[in-house]
This record gives structure tokens, sequence and C-alpha cells, in this order.
């Protein structure tokens, strides 16, 4: 089978709703191509709500952070006083804030990737010529957009295996655990949006005449 009926495979898999249809579509090579394909699809569309509804561009990525974070300091807190205090403690205490920091980290990677807050090495591009600094950037598109699709196609593989076993959530009953996995693709999805975002900036900054190497400042807001 050729990596393109592969790929187009997964599509009835999906619809089927099936967990253990999704993730043996999802074994195969053209997984990637749809893993690729969908992450483009997906991070136009974030991109389009962006323009569309200013607010989320701002806060969606950061409210997710803020949130998670609270509701770690949250549990973390109140059953360590219940355990100290009451010699009582539920079980999923200590297996759902490291999910919650998970969320929290990947969702918190996306927005500086628009923040550029990451390792650039401005410093050093600042005394490059014009076209030699545009290159840098398109290159850190291409290998951000690059790690997107490749973290993006394999948790979706990891999800569904998730699924296919019903793994629940440790200390849980009925919590499963691929509603937190979830939430991975899905940032990575968020990414590929900022990572297509920074690039159109950068390409109007080339043709503008704007300064195209700027130091990122962790917490600024984006221009």
């Amino acid at each position: 089978m050729s990596i393109m009926s592969e790929a187009w495979a997964i599509i009835p898999a999906f619809a089927s709703n099936d967990s253990w249809e999704i993730n043996q579509a999802l074994r195969t090579t053209g997984a990637w191509l749809f893993g690729g394909t969908l992450l483009l699809l997906g991070s136009a569309l974030v991109l389009w709500l962006y323009k569309l509804v200013p607010f989320l561009d701002k806060h969606l990525e950061r409210s997710i952070m803020v949130y998670s974070y609270l509701l770690i300091a949250a549990i973390i807190f109140v059953e360590v006083f219940r355990r100290f205090a009451l010699n009582q403690q539920v079980p999923w205490s200590t297996t759902v804030p490291p999910l919650l920091f998970m969320i929290m980290a990947w969702y918190g990677c996306a927005y500086n990737v628009r923040l550029r807050t990451h390792l650039s090495f401005a410093e050093f591009r600042v005394m490059m010529p014009r076209i030699g600094q545009m290159a840098c950037l398109v290159l850190d598109s291409m290998l951000w957009y690059g790690f997107c699709v490749i973290v993006f196609t394999a948790t979706m593989r990891v999800t569904a295996l998730s699924a296919t076993n019903f793994q629940i959530v440790g200390g849980t009953d009925n919590i499963m655990l691929w509603w937190f996995l979830i939430t991975i693709p899905v940032a990575f999805v968020l990414m590929g949006a900022r990572v297509l975002e920074n690039l159109m900036d950068d390409i109007a900054n080339y043709k503008s005449g704007e300064p195209l190497i700027k130091q990122a400042i962790i917490g600024e807001e984006p221009a």
C-alpha cells in the first residue's frame, strides 16, 4: 500500500470513532503525511481564528497555562494539608498534577514560540546581512514546523494507543488517560499556528524594510 493510500485510510478510521481502528491506521507510514497535512490545516484554521478574535491571540495559551498552574497548586496545597493535618489523601493527588504540568508546559511552549524567547542567537544574527537574517528566520520556521509534525503525529499515535488499551489515570476509577494526552497534539496545532504567524510577520518585515531581529523579552506582549 502506498503512503497516499495509507494516509487516506486514516480518514475513515477516524470517522468510525473506533479507537482500535484509529490506532491501527496511525501505525502506518502514511500517518506522517496525514499528520503533516492535518497539522497544516489545523494551524491555518487557528491562525484565522486568531485574526478573527484577537483576544484568543493574546490570551488563549496564557490562560491555559495560568489555570493549569493554579489547579496544580490548589491540589498540592489541599492534599499536603489533608495528609499531615487529617492523615488523609486522595489517590489521584500524585498523578493528576504531573498531567496538568504537561499541559502547562506544552501550551507555554506554543506561546513562547510566538514571543521568540527560545534559544535564537539574536546577538549573533543582528551582525548578519539582512538576507542572512531572513534565511535564519525561515530556517527557524522550517525546524519548528518539522518539530511540530513529529510530535503531533507521534502523540496522536500515543493517544490512540492509550484509548485502545482503556488506560485510566492512576488513582481514579473512570478518568481516561487519553483525555489528557489528546491535549498535546492540540497544543502543537497551536504551536504550528504560531510558527506560521511568525513567518508571515518576518516576510512582511523583510518586504517593508522593518528590523528582522529583535531582542526577545520573556513576558513581553507580542507585536
